[in-house]
């Protein structure tokens, strides 16, 4: 699956118990409508993303940066020793896509794509 949003706050690099490097961050998606009859609603959805292939992202992934995220989708549920249930949507980014720079506040277009998926040739088409 593939979303664009906005990074809510700088990328870490953290180090699991076998050593190994992940950069984890998180993107909010801004969407809105207006249901009959009523007044428009503004919605927010966060995804928690960690990307595991290379570490060398995490410095250009910035705080209010529009970045589209190219991975796999699911559903990171929880419980916690107090036994209350929690859950939110987690990514396992494969390809990044950082659309504009956030700190410095520019918005030119960085197309930078860390290991995007490869979709063959157009030999490989029947048509």
């Amino acid at each position: 699956m593939e979303f664009t949003g906005r990074l809510t706050d700088d990328a870490q690099v953290k180090t699991t118990k076998k050593d190994k490097k992940v950069v984890t961050f998180s993107v909010a998606i801004n969407d809105q409508y207006k249901p009959k009859n009523g007044e428009a609603q503004k919605l927010v959805t966060y995804i928690n993303c960690s990307y595991w292939l290379s570490t060398t992202v995490a410095k250009q992934l910035q705080k209010g940066s529009i970045v589209s995220v190219y991975g796999h989708i699911y559903l990171n549920q929880y419980k916690t020793q107090d036994g209350e249930q929690y859950a939110n949507i987690a990514c396992h980014a494969n390809s990044i896509k950082i659309l504009s720079k956030g700190k410095d506040g520019s918005a030119q277009q960085v197309a930078t794509t860390t290991d995007a998926p490869t979709g063959g040739t157009n030999d490989d088409l029947p048509f």
